[in-house]
Protein backbone atom coordinates (compact mmCIF):
# COMPACT_ATOMS: atom_id res chain seq x y z
CA UNK A 1 0.00 0.00 0.00
CA UNK A 2 2.60 2.18 0.87
CA UNK A 3 4.63 1.28 -2.05
CA UNK A 4 1.61 2.22 -4.36
CA UNK A 5 1.06 5.47 -2.68
CA UNK A 6 4.83 6.75 -3.67
CA UNK A 7 4.23 5.88 -6.82
CA UNK A 8 0.89 8.15 -7.28
CA UNK A 9 2.89 11.00 -5.20
CA UNK A 10 6.03 10.85 -8.00
CA UNK A 11 3.58 10.53 -11.39
CA UNK A 12 1.02 12.92 -10.14
CA UNK A 13 3.15 15.80 -10.24
CA UNK A 14 5.05 14.67 -13.36
CA UNK A 15 1.28 14.50 -15.70
CA UNK A 16 0.01 18.30 -13.31
CA UNK A 17 3.56 19.59 -15.41
CA UNK A 18 2.98 17.83 -18.76
CA UNK A 19 -0.45 19.55 -18.60
CA UNK A 20 0.62 22.71 -17.33
CA UNK A 21 2.97 22.96 -20.72
CA UNK A 22 0.44 21.27 -23.00
CA UNK A 23 -1.77 24.18 -22.45
CA UNK A 24 0.53 27.02 -22.47
CA UNK A 25 1.94 25.41 -25.75
CA UNK A 26 -1.84 25.29 -27.25
CA UNK A 27 -2.01 28.89 -26.15
CA UNK A 28 1.29 29.82 -27.90
CA UNK A 29 0.20 27.48 -31.31
CA UNK A 30 -3.29 29.98 -31.30
CA UNK A 31 -1.47 33.02 -30.60
CA UNK A 32 0.78 32.51 -33.64
CA UNK A 33 -2.29 31.31 -35.56
CA UNK A 34 -3.57 34.78 -34.68
CA UNK A 35 -0.46 36.52 -35.10
CA UNK A 36 -0.02 34.34 -38.56
CA UNK A 37 -3.18 35.99 -40.29
CA UNK A 38 -2.02 39.31 -41.26
CA UNK A 39 -4.31 42.07 -40.70
CA UNK A 40 -4.21 42.49 -44.53
CA UNK A 41 -6.79 39.35 -44.77
CA UNK A 42 -9.14 40.74 -42.06
CA UNK A 43 -9.21 44.13 -43.88
CA UNK A 44 -9.53 42.77 -47.32
CA UNK A 45 -12.58 41.08 -46.30
CA UNK A 46 -14.32 44.04 -44.94
CA UNK A 47 -13.42 46.38 -47.90
CA UNK A 48 -15.12 43.63 -49.78
CA UNK A 49 -18.15 43.52 -47.57
CA UNK A 50 -18.43 47.18 -48.00
CA UNK A 51 -18.26 47.03 -52.09
CA UNK A 52 -14.85 48.15 -52.14
CA UNK A 53 -12.90 45.90 -54.51
CA UNK A 54 -10.44 47.79 -55.82
CA UNK A 55 -8.84 48.87 -52.14
CA UNK A 56 -9.61 44.47 -50.98
CA UNK A 57 -7.42 43.51 -53.99
CA UNK A 58 -4.62 45.98 -52.85
CA UNK A 59 -4.87 44.43 -49.59
CA UNK A 60 -4.90 40.80 -50.57
CA UNK A 61 -2.07 41.49 -52.31
CA UNK A 62 -0.49 42.47 -49.37
CA UNK A 63 -1.14 39.00 -48.13
CA UNK A 64 0.30 37.64 -51.02
CA UNK A 65 3.74 39.49 -50.95
CA UNK A 66 4.22 38.63 -46.84
CA UNK A 67 2.93 34.88 -47.01
CA UNK A 68 4.05 32.98 -49.97
CA UNK A 69 2.33 29.75 -48.47
CA UNK A 70 -1.19 31.49 -49.56
CA UNK A 71 -1.83 29.39 -52.45
CA UNK A 72 -5.21 29.26 -52.68
CA UNK A 73 -5.26 33.51 -52.35
CA UNK A 74 -3.40 33.18 -55.46
CA UNK A 75 -5.85 31.65 -56.74
CA UNK A 76 -9.02 33.60 -56.04
CA UNK A 77 -6.93 36.75 -56.72
CA UNK A 78 -5.69 35.51 -60.13
CA UNK A 79 -9.55 34.38 -60.71
CA UNK A 80 -10.41 38.02 -59.88
CA UNK A 81 -8.12 40.02 -61.69
CA UNK A 82 -9.18 37.85 -65.13
CA UNK A 83 -13.29 38.30 -64.20
CA UNK A 84 -12.37 42.19 -63.89
CA UNK A 85 -10.35 41.80 -67.77
CA UNK A 86 -7.09 42.30 -65.91
CA UNK A 87 -5.54 39.91 -67.47
CA UNK A 88 -1.65 41.46 -67.02
CA UNK A 89 -1.95 41.08 -62.99
CA UNK A 90 -3.29 37.66 -63.36
CA UNK A 91 -0.97 36.37 -65.80
CA UNK A 92 1.75 37.91 -62.84
CA UNK A 93 0.13 36.34 -60.35
CA UNK A 94 -0.63 32.77 -61.32
CA UNK A 95 3.33 33.60 -63.25
CA UNK A 96 4.65 34.00 -59.54
CA UNK A 97 2.84 30.81 -58.17
CA UNK A 98 4.12 28.78 -61.30
CA UNK A 99 7.59 29.83 -60.90
CA UNK A 100 7.79 28.65 -56.97
CA UNK A 101 10.63 25.53 -57.01
CA UNK A 102 8.84 24.28 -53.64
CA UNK A 103 5.11 24.04 -55.67
CA UNK A 104 4.07 20.02 -55.48
CA UNK A 105 3.46 18.71 -58.80
CA UNK A 106 -0.56 19.00 -58.45
CA UNK A 107 -0.32 22.14 -57.78
CA UNK A 108 1.35 23.17 -60.32
CA UNK A 109 -0.98 21.74 -62.72
CA UNK A 110 -3.63 24.00 -61.03
CA UNK A 111 -1.47 26.65 -61.97
CA UNK A 112 -1.04 26.51 -65.08
CA UNK A 113 -4.33 25.62 -66.27
CA UNK A 114 -5.36 29.07 -64.40
CA UNK A 115 -2.49 30.89 -66.88
CA UNK A 116 -4.21 29.70 -69.52
CA UNK A 117 -7.21 30.61 -68.92
CA UNK A 118 -5.31 34.21 -68.55
CA UNK A 119 -4.11 33.29 -72.06
CA UNK A 120 -7.52 33.16 -73.45
CA UNK A 121 -9.07 35.92 -71.67
CA UNK A 122 -6.40 38.12 -73.37
CA UNK A 123 -6.69 36.48 -76.82
CA UNK A 124 -3.32 35.24 -76.45
CA UNK A 125 -4.13 32.07 -78.05
CA UNK A 126 -0.97 30.86 -79.06
CA UNK A 127 0.32 30.82 -75.55
CA UNK A 128 -2.93 29.47 -74.24
CA UNK A 129 -2.59 26.59 -76.69
CA UNK A 130 1.18 25.78 -75.15
CA UNK A 131 -0.31 25.75 -71.50
CA UNK A 132 -3.04 23.18 -72.75
CA UNK A 133 -1.20 21.52 -75.06
CA UNK A 134 1.06 20.80 -71.79
CA UNK A 135 -2.04 19.88 -69.74
CA UNK A 136 -3.02 16.98 -71.92
CA UNK A 137 -0.99 14.68 -70.08
CA UNK A 138 -2.52 15.13 -66.59
CA UNK A 139 -5.06 13.49 -66.17
CA UNK A 140 -6.80 15.72 -63.64
CA UNK A 141 -6.66 18.40 -66.24
CA UNK A 142 -6.51 16.45 -69.97
CA UNK A 143 -10.70 16.81 -70.87
CA UNK A 144 -10.62 20.52 -69.19
CA UNK A 145 -7.27 21.19 -71.25
CA UNK A 146 -9.22 19.37 -74.74
CA UNK A 147 -11.98 21.72 -74.63
CA UNK A 148 -10.05 24.86 -74.15
CA UNK A 149 -8.21 23.79 -77.20
CA UNK A 150 -11.36 22.96 -78.84
CA UNK A 151 -12.32 26.46 -78.33
CA UNK A 152 -8.94 27.66 -79.33
CA UNK A 153 -9.00 25.95 -82.48
CA UNK A 154 -12.64 27.08 -83.50
CA UNK A 155 -11.00 30.81 -82.87
CA UNK A 156 -7.79 30.41 -85.25
CA UNK A 157 -10.33 28.32 -87.70
CA UNK A 158 -7.68 25.49 -87.40
CA UNK A 159 -10.36 23.28 -88.45
CA UNK A 160 -8.83 19.78 -88.70
CA UNK A 161 -7.33 20.42 -85.05
CA UNK A 162 -10.77 21.46 -84.09
CA UNK A 163 -11.82 18.05 -85.26
CA UNK A 164 -9.15 15.62 -83.49
CA UNK A 165 -10.04 17.12 -80.49
CA UNK A 166 -13.79 17.02 -80.89
CA UNK A 167 -12.98 13.39 -82.03
CA UNK A 168 -10.66 12.55 -78.31
CA UNK A 169 -13.63 14.33 -75.99
CA UNK A 170 -16.14 12.12 -78.25
CA UNK A 171 -14.12 8.65 -77.35
CA UNK A 172 -12.15 9.51 -73.87
CA UNK A 173 -15.11 11.70 -72.07
CA UNK A 174 -17.82 10.36 -73.72
CA UNK A 175 -19.49 13.84 -75.36
CA UNK A 176 -21.74 14.36 -78.14
CA UNK A 177 -19.97 16.25 -80.88
CA UNK A 178 -21.36 15.46 -83.76
CA UNK A 179 -22.66 18.71 -84.32
CA UNK A 180 -20.04 20.72 -84.25
CA UNK A 181 -17.75 18.35 -86.49
CA UNK A 182 -19.87 18.52 -89.15
CA UNK A 183 -19.83 22.01 -89.13
CA UNK A 184 -16.18 22.13 -88.67
CA UNK A 185 -16.17 19.97 -92.03
CA UNK A 186 -18.91 22.50 -93.75
CA UNK A 187 -16.25 25.27 -93.15
CA UNK A 188 -13.57 23.13 -94.85
CA UNK A 189 -15.42 22.77 -98.11
CA UNK A 190 -16.10 26.16 -98.03
CA UNK A 191 -12.77 27.07 -97.93
CA UNK A 192 -12.37 24.30 -100.79
CA UNK A 193 -15.25 25.61 -102.65
CA UNK A 194 -13.65 29.47 -102.44
CA UNK A 195 -10.19 27.62 -104.24
CA UNK A 196 -12.35 26.01 -106.66
CA UNK A 197 -11.28 22.47 -105.42
CA UNK A 198 -14.69 20.41 -106.09
CA UNK A 199 -13.30 17.68 -105.64
CA UNK A 200 -11.84 18.05 -101.87
CA UNK A 201 -15.41 20.17 -100.98
CA UNK A 202 -17.17 17.66 -101.85
CA UNK A 203 -15.13 14.75 -99.58
CA UNK A 204 -15.43 16.93 -96.45
CA UNK A 205 -19.16 17.07 -97.09
CA UNK A 206 -19.24 13.52 -97.38
CA UNK A 207 -17.02 13.91 -93.47
CA UNK A 208 -19.72 16.36 -92.56
CA UNK A 209 -22.86 13.83 -93.17
CA UNK A 210 -21.21 10.94 -91.63
CA UNK A 211 -21.11 12.98 -88.54
CA UNK A 212 -24.40 14.55 -88.87
CA UNK A 213 -26.64 13.19 -91.33
CA UNK A 214 -29.09 15.75 -90.68
CA UNK A 215 -26.89 18.53 -91.11
CA UNK A 216 -28.69 21.19 -92.99
CA UNK A 217 -26.01 22.95 -93.91
CA UNK A 218 -24.09 19.72 -95.81
CA UNK A 219 -26.72 19.19 -97.60
CA UNK A 220 -27.36 23.14 -98.87
CA UNK A 221 -23.38 23.38 -99.68
CA UNK A 222 -23.50 19.99 -101.86
CA UNK A 223 -26.24 21.32 -104.04
CA UNK A 224 -23.67 24.31 -104.55
CA UNK A 225 -21.11 21.70 -105.52
CA UNK A 226 -23.15 20.58 -108.02
CA UNK A 227 -23.87 23.72 -109.42
CA UNK A 228 -20.16 24.25 -109.81
CA UNK A 229 -19.88 21.06 -112.00
CA UNK A 230 -22.80 21.87 -114.36
CA UNK A 231 -24.83 19.20 -112.77
CA UNK A 232 -28.12 21.33 -112.39
CA UNK A 233 -30.65 18.02 -111.70
CA UNK A 234 -28.42 17.13 -108.86
CA UNK A 235 -28.21 20.64 -107.36
CA UNK A 236 -32.23 20.66 -107.42
CA UNK A 237 -32.43 17.26 -105.44
CA UNK A 238 -30.33 18.19 -102.65
CA UNK A 239 -31.81 21.66 -102.08
CA UNK A 240 -34.99 19.78 -102.27
CA UNK A 241 -34.18 17.24 -99.51
CA UNK A 242 -33.41 20.92 -97.69
CA UNK A 243 -37.01 21.46 -97.83
CA UNK A 244 -37.95 17.75 -97.36
CA UNK A 245 -36.09 16.87 -94.10
CA UNK A 246 -36.03 21.07 -92.38
CA UNK A 247 -38.86 23.16 -94.16
CA UNK A 248 -38.09 25.91 -91.82
CA UNK A 249 -34.44 26.31 -93.42
CA UNK A 250 -36.07 26.67 -97.20
CA UNK A 251 -35.77 30.28 -97.16
CA UNK A 252 -31.88 30.15 -97.05
CA UNK A 253 -31.92 28.00 -100.09
CA UNK A 254 -35.34 29.31 -101.78
CA UNK A 255 -33.86 31.89 -104.67
CA UNK A 256 -30.77 29.73 -105.83
CA UNK A 257 -33.57 26.65 -105.91
CA UNK A 258 -36.06 28.61 -108.05
CA UNK A 259 -33.29 30.21 -110.05
CA UNK A 260 -32.18 26.81 -111.16
CA UNK A 261 -35.40 25.29 -111.31
CA UNK A 262 -36.43 27.90 -113.91
CA UNK A 263 -33.00 26.84 -115.88
CA UNK A 264 -34.16 23.40 -116.26
CA UNK A 265 -37.81 24.24 -117.18
CA UNK A 266 -39.43 23.96 -114.30
CA UNK A 267 -40.89 27.15 -113.22
CA UNK A 268 -44.26 26.12 -112.72
CA UNK A 269 -42.97 23.56 -110.09
CA UNK A 270 -41.28 26.58 -108.54
CA UNK A 271 -43.99 28.57 -108.01
CA UNK A 272 -46.09 26.14 -106.84
CA UNK A 273 -43.63 25.09 -104.46
CA UNK A 274 -42.93 28.64 -103.01
CA UNK A 275 -46.90 29.35 -102.87
CA UNK A 276 -47.25 26.25 -101.14
CA UNK A 277 -44.02 26.78 -98.33
CA UNK A 278 -45.93 30.33 -97.52
CA UNK A 279 -48.36 28.64 -96.66
CA UNK A 280 -47.02 25.24 -94.68
CA UNK A 281 -43.92 27.20 -93.23
CA UNK A 282 -44.78 30.97 -93.89
CA UNK A 283 -41.55 32.98 -93.58
CA UNK A 284 -40.91 36.47 -94.23
CA UNK A 285 -37.48 35.58 -96.31
CA UNK A 286 -39.45 33.10 -97.77
CA UNK A 287 -41.97 35.84 -99.28
CA UNK A 288 -39.27 37.75 -100.14
CA UNK A 289 -38.07 35.57 -102.50
CA UNK A 290 -41.62 34.43 -103.70
CA UNK A 291 -42.58 38.06 -103.95
CA UNK A 292 -39.40 38.55 -106.94
CA UNK A 293 -39.93 35.13 -108.59
CA UNK A 294 -43.56 36.10 -109.33
CA UNK A 295 -43.02 39.60 -110.59
CA UNK A 296 -40.36 38.53 -112.45
CA UNK A 297 -41.92 35.90 -114.04
CA UNK A 298 -45.71 36.53 -113.62
CA UNK A 299 -45.77 39.90 -113.61
CA UNK A 300 -46.10 43.30 -110.53
CA UNK A 301 -49.33 42.93 -110.62
CA UNK A 302 -49.74 39.30 -109.43
CA UNK A 303 -46.52 39.71 -107.07
CA UNK A 304 -48.67 42.51 -105.42
CA UNK A 305 -51.91 40.18 -105.03
CA UNK A 306 -49.15 37.91 -103.30
CA UNK A 307 -48.13 39.91 -101.58
CA UNK A 308 -51.28 41.25 -99.90
CA UNK A 309 -52.60 37.80 -99.44
CA UNK A 310 -49.75 36.99 -97.40
CA UNK A 311 -49.89 39.83 -95.35
CA UNK A 312 -54.14 38.92 -94.44
CA UNK A 313 -52.78 35.76 -93.08
CA UNK A 314 -49.78 36.76 -91.55
CA UNK A 315 -49.61 40.10 -90.77
CA UNK A 316 -46.02 41.42 -90.46
CA UNK A 317 -44.23 45.17 -90.85
CA UNK A 318 -41.72 43.78 -92.81
CA UNK A 319 -44.19 42.73 -95.31
CA UNK A 320 -46.05 46.18 -95.01
CA UNK A 321 -42.80 48.10 -95.39
CA UNK A 322 -42.60 46.41 -99.35
CA UNK A 323 -46.53 47.04 -99.66
CA UNK A 324 -45.85 50.83 -98.66
CA UNK A 325 -42.47 50.42 -101.14
CA UNK A 326 -45.38 49.72 -104.20
CA UNK A 327 -48.14 51.70 -103.30
CA UNK A 328 -45.42 55.42 -103.13
CA UNK A 329 -44.18 53.71 -106.67
CA UNK A 330 -48.07 54.05 -107.90
CA UNK A 331 -48.91 57.20 -106.20
CA UNK A 332 -45.56 59.49 -106.50
CA UNK A 333 -45.34 63.09 -104.36
CA UNK A 334 -47.28 62.19 -101.55
CA UNK A 335 -45.48 63.06 -98.19
CA UNK A 336 -47.44 61.28 -96.07
CA UNK A 337 -46.88 58.20 -97.76
CA UNK A 338 -43.36 58.72 -97.55
CA UNK A 339 -43.00 59.66 -93.84
CA UNK A 340 -45.34 56.60 -93.14
CA UNK A 341 -42.64 54.49 -95.06
CA UNK A 342 -39.66 55.98 -93.30
CA UNK A 343 -41.11 55.68 -90.08
CA UNK A 344 -42.10 51.95 -90.83
CA UNK A 345 -38.63 51.36 -91.92
CA UNK A 346 -36.80 53.01 -88.80
CA UNK A 347 -39.39 49.96 -87.29
CA UNK A 348 -38.43 47.11 -89.67
CA UNK A 349 -34.48 47.38 -89.20
CA UNK A 350 -34.78 46.68 -85.59
CA UNK A 351 -36.83 43.69 -86.72
CA UNK A 352 -35.18 42.43 -89.34
CA UNK A 353 -32.81 40.43 -87.73
CA UNK A 354 -31.72 37.07 -86.54
CA UNK A 355 -31.20 36.49 -82.98
CA UNK A 356 -28.90 33.48 -81.51
CA UNK A 357 -31.66 30.97 -79.32
CA UNK A 358 -28.27 30.53 -77.17
CA UNK A 359 -27.45 33.64 -75.69
CA UNK A 360 -30.28 36.63 -77.79
CA UNK A 361 -27.18 37.91 -79.98
CA UNK A 362 -28.93 39.89 -83.21
CA UNK A 363 -27.68 40.07 -86.53
CA UNK A 364 -28.16 41.03 -89.89
CA UNK A 365 -26.92 38.34 -92.05
CA UNK A 366 -27.85 34.41 -91.04
CA UNK A 367 -24.67 32.88 -89.20
CA UNK A 368 -24.43 29.03 -88.46
CA UNK A 369 -21.93 29.77 -85.79
CA UNK A 370 -23.24 32.83 -83.18
CA UNK A 371 -20.55 36.01 -83.25
CA UNK A 372 -21.68 35.95 -79.49
CA UNK A 373 -21.63 32.73 -77.85
CA UNK A 374 -19.90 30.40 -80.32
CA UNK A 375 -22.57 27.88 -80.09
CA UNK A 376 -22.88 25.82 -83.76
CA UNK A 377 -26.46 25.68 -85.33
CA UNK A 378 -28.05 28.69 -82.75
CA UNK A 379 -29.88 30.92 -85.38
CA UNK A 380 -33.07 29.81 -86.44
CA UNK A 381 -33.73 31.32 -89.85
CA UNK A 382 -36.15 33.51 -88.52
CA UNK A 383 -36.41 37.14 -88.22
CA UNK A 384 -37.02 38.62 -84.74
CA UNK A 385 -40.30 39.78 -85.71
CA UNK A 386 -41.88 36.15 -86.65
CA UNK A 387 -39.97 34.95 -83.02
CA UNK A 388 -41.43 37.57 -81.47
CA UNK A 389 -44.70 36.78 -82.73
CA UNK A 390 -44.44 33.02 -82.63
Amino acid sequence: MFELEAWYLIVLPVLFAAGWWLRGFDSRVRAADRGGAPRSVFRGLNLLLNEQPDKAIDAFIDVVKLDPETIELHYALGNLFRRRGEVDRAVRIHTHLLNRADLPARERSNALAELGQDFLKGGLLDRAEDAFVRLLEDPQHRFSALRALLRIYQMEREWMKAIDCARRLEREAGESHQVAVAQFYCELAEQALAKADLERAQSHLDEALVADRKSVRATLLAGDVALRRGQLDDAIRHWLRVEAASPEHLPLVAARLTEAMDKAGRREEALNLLRRALLDWPSIDLLEVAYQRVGEWEGSGAAEVLLRDELKRHPSLLGFEKLLALRSAQVKGDPELDLLRTLIHAQTRKLARYRCSKCGFRAREFHWQCPGCTSWDSYPPRRVEELDAA
